[in-house]
């Protein structure tokens, strides 16, 4: 418990789940009763408005029913109450109140009761103006001097001031380069009005400036306006605080100057009247109010400011001299005269927690107990520092973030796959050109073992796959507890996906407040983007995977492919892509081979996966540890690297397009500029054909657009279809070299960081420094390659001949033994091991041109032709 801490003198808890603000919170004397005591005025978001006269209470009892003067409920939400000369002919006080779209003003008197009744107060409504713009926050003060009197300004959401001479409206302004509404307030002294801008400074207005300025109504100049000085608002003075505002207030006290005190987001400023800096602050947490209350030394002020740690800070400019603890945070503090004690501390929360608190100390009861005097043992100090070292160094070593492994999870999630497609597909807005589009559920399940706050479901599949429902929120999940949810998985793209997996992830808080998040994974079935059909004989690719198992009947490995009664389906199988494209399935007869042959080379991919997946689960439901895979063809680098240039030439299209847009949208806006010259021209002028290149120009600009539009789906088409092939030559790469687990994760870290690319940040690019780094550090050949120097900025290349060469070479150093590792002593390792000299990789010409078994480029004049029969 805090030794410093705002005593409670008087509390509340206004209704049940209300919001409120900075500015539903004043005090004064409302009622007119001239005895010097103010009462709180509280308006909430739900419309509901409150006067409260409070009076002493004992610790722990409750307030007394004739606290609350008034409540009645005005069915608008109140943006902000105050209290001011808003009538005229009088110069009682009235309470305005504003709403969304509307200004009321009250009257608010009481009667006395009979017996033991109490006092009756009602308010009445004395005049009310309707809002054309919806309101933000205002102010009121004797705008150009009056006596006894007080205008009110209202500041709109779309920047405009509107001022109301109490029953009638004056005029209205707009503020130049308005973006966002900040607060507002009035300087009387200067006749100013002082707001903060989204641009971060703080703008001074002066009101005469305000009054001749041209009116926001009016489209059109008038011959009066146009004569008159003040025909622009300009603004009187500007300071640049470089953060937002939290609120402005203006004071002016017997023994201090007037100043301009602005709380900032970091920063507490108080400013002279023409803007200069008297002194600022800088905070060390995040405030949330304030309030100048007093001056207790001449020139100096003191301010209270709330944060956002439940704290009450009291400064005496910037000399913080007191500290107290709230059992809330604070949106708006004042200062009251409450049944003749002076100085109380009225905060407000924003869910409705009302306190009336004075500035005090809880005496401290405990007593250190007295430290016995012993002797020192170092050699125990010393075992037991060398025990907690050792467990700081554990506890500091590199491991992953989520543990690997963990026998009591505080939530677990679960998918499970529908093993049959949906009968009545669920597909939306799918873009395939297929006669049906299937679908398959996906059923999820969550489990909570501990209380689960705010749980979130978010499903991921990659595009141009796509989900019924991404997202899912619950209610808080109880101990030992479930949720279950279904969704349906579907073909939203014209072209085949790159991965057939999806994931799903839970955050959501504990009770202790931490956050946790629980993830898994989920694997799609084949059929949901293809379907049998009759083999093919003819193809541009083809595959040939090995392996050390006698070859194994469809009929079991594809049992949701091929039909039990055709017995030639048990070596070859057939699959239709949705997108119209097939691939053919061969198994060998006499050896241990299959065959993978289709017309297009990322098209082999999700098979020839599919394949091997099988292959694993058949033989391991059959106990057999030594299964393998392997590949001994030829890598297919040249139908890859087209597929490079194809995505890259959509790339340099996207380009130009942007840049022609850039043009055209340039000298759209010159024409318009033109023509807005002569429109506002009092002597007519022929328009020159302007209004015909106008036309001529926005239809430009929109089929530039159109076009732009189509080279990115396209461009989205093409990238998908290279994460096929480069997942295809990642998986034949580690069929090649027989690669262990870390060193595929190198290489599909090294050829797949993109899961989507940007026109800043494409494929090319990150694969290309990827591939340098690997061949400078461990594929380099001698120190030499080792201390060349990697460029820092990636930028899209000219060309991709650089990419594919790099490519090349780090299949030819694979092929000479290289071996993939991040570590640091493998490249020294490596450059022993590796033949060469020490020319640079530039210069390499493909490792002196020597073909090796995972090289399509054969050296000049020589040819190479392999062919593998199933």
């Amino acid at each position: 418990m805090s030794l410093f801490k705002a005593r409670d003198w008087w509390s509340t808890t206004l209704g049940e789940n209300e919001e409120f603000d900075q500015g539903c919170l004043c005090v004064a004397d409302v009622d007119n009763s001239g005895s010097g005591q103010d009462k709180i005025i509280v308006g909430s978001y739900m419309g509901y408005l409150r006067i409260f006269n409070p009076h002493p209470v004992k610790p722990g009892d409750e307030i007394q029913p004739g606290d609350l003067l008034l409540e009645v409920q005005l069915r608008e939400p109140i943006l902000q109450v105050e209290v001011g000369k808003f009538v005229s002919g009088t110069e009682g006080l009235h309470l305005a109140v504003l709403h969304c779209r509307k200004l009321c003003v009250y009257a608010v008197s009481g009667t006395l009761g009979n017996v033991d009744h109490g006092n009756q107060y009602q308010i009445k409504l004395m005049y009310e103006h309707n809002l054309q713009r919806t309101a933000c926050n205002m102010t009121y003060g004797p705008f150009g001097g009056v006596k006894g009197r007080d205008l009110i300004c209202i500041q709109s959401m779309d920047g405009m001031l509107m001022v109301f001479e109490q029953e009638s409206y004056a005029f209205g302004r707009f503020l130049p380069g308005f973006l966002l509404p900040g607060p507002l307030t009035y300087s009387s002294r200067t006749d100013s009005f002082i707001t903060v801008s989204s641009c971060q400074q703080v703008e001074s207005y002066k009101y005469q400036v305000l009054a001749f300025a041209t009116d926001a109504d009016e489209r059109q100049e008038t011959e009066q306006q146009k004569l008159s000085s003040g025909k622009r608002l300009v603004v009187d003075w500007v300071l640049n605080i470089g953060e937002q505002a939290l609120d402005i207030c203006i004071v002016s006290f017997n023994q201090a100057v007037s100043s301009i005190f602005v709380l900032g987001e970091r920063n507490f400023f108080c400013l002279k009247d023409n803007g200069q800096i008297r002194f600022m602050k800088k905070l060390d947490y995040n405030p949330c109010c304030f309030i100048p209350y007093c001056s207790v030394k001449e020139g100096t002020i003191n301010t209270l400011i709330g944060n956002h740690g439940k704290m009450l800070n009291v400064y005496q400019d910037v000399t913080l001299k007191w500290a107290a603890q709230l059992p809330h945070i604070p949106v708006s503090v004042k200062v009251a005269n409450l049944q003749d004690l002076k100085g109380v501390i009225v905060t407000l929360s924003d869910n409705g927690h009302l306190q009336c608190s004075y500035l005090g100390t809880d005496p401290s009861l405990f007593q250190a107990p007295r430290v016995e005097s012993r002797e020192i043992n170092y050699e125990e100090l010393d075992a037991e520092m060398k025990e907690l070292q050792k467990i700081i160094k554990e506890a500091t070593k590199t491991q992953d973030i989520l543990p690997k492994s963990e026998k009591h999870r505080d939530l677990i999630v679960t998918a499970e796959v529908s093993p049959d497609l949906d009968a009545e597909s669920q597909a939306i807005d799918s873009e395939v050109k297929a006669e049906a589009v299937p679908s398959v559920t996906v059923k999820i399940t969550i489990q909570s073992r501990v209380t689960a706050q705010k749980p979130t479901l978010v499903v991921c599949v990659q595009a141009p796959l796509a989900v019924t429902c991404d997202q899912f929120v619950f209610d808080d999940l109880e101990p030992d507890s479930s949720e279950t949810v279904v969704l349906s998985v579907f073909l939203k793209g014209n072209c085949s996906p790159s991965e057939l997996e999806g994931d799903c992830m839970v955050s959501y808080d504990i009770s202790t407040g931490i956050p946790k998040v629980a993830q898994c994974s989920f694997r799609l079935p084949l059929r949901l983007i293809c379907s049998p059909a009759q083999p093919s004989k003819a193809a541009n690719h083809k595959l040939t995977i090995d392996t050390n198992k006698p070859p194994v009947s469809f009929l079991t490995i594809f049992p949701d492919f091929v039909d039990p009664s055709e017995d030639d389906q048990a070596n070859a199988l057939g699959f239709q892509f949705l997108t119209g494209s097939k691939t053919t399935l061969l198994a060998s007869k006499t050896s241990q081979r299959y065959r993978i042959q289709s017309d297009q080379l990322e098209d082999l991919w999700l098979i020839t996966k599919e394949l091997t997946l099988r292959l694993e689960e058949h033989f391991k439901k059959q106990n057999c540890k030594d299964f393998a895979c392997t590949f001994t063809g030829s890598i297919p680098l040249q139908e890859y690297f087209e597929l490079i240039d194809q995505h890259f030439e959509l790339r340099l299209n996207a380009e130009k397009f942007q840049e022609l847009l850039s043009e055209r949208a340039v000298q759209f806006r010159a024409i318009e500029r033109r023509l807005l010259t002569r429109f506002k021209d009092k002597t007519p002028a022929p328009l020159q054909h302007l209004d015909t290149l106008l036309e001529g120009t926005f239809r430009e600009v929109i089929a530039l657009a159109d076009a732009a539009e189509e080279n990115q789906a396209n461009m989205f088409q093409a990238f998908t279809k290279l994460k096929s092939a480069t997942h295809l030559v990642i998986m034949l790469i580690s069929l090649w070299q027989k690669l262990s687990t870390d060193q595929v994760a190198i290489l599909e870290a090294t050829f797949l960081p993109l899961a989507e690319e940007t026109q800043e940040l494409g494929w090319e690019e990150t694969v290309d420094a990827s591939v340098s780094y690997l061949l400078r550090t461990c594929l380099s050949k001698s120190a030499k390659e080792q201390a060349l120097s990697l460029n820092s900025q990636l930028s899209m290349p000219k060309d991709t001949s650089r990419l594919k060469k790099n490519i090349t070479l780090f299949c030819d150093r694979l092929a000479k033994g290289g071996r993939l590792s991040l570590s640091t002593d493998s490249a020294t390792q490596q450059a022993a091991v590796l033949p060469g000299g020490c020319a640079t990789i530039p210069e390499s010409d493909l490792e002196e041109r020597v073909v090796i078994p995972g090289s399509t480029f054969p050296s000049p004049g020589q040819t190479v032709k392999q062919e593998s029969k199933p």
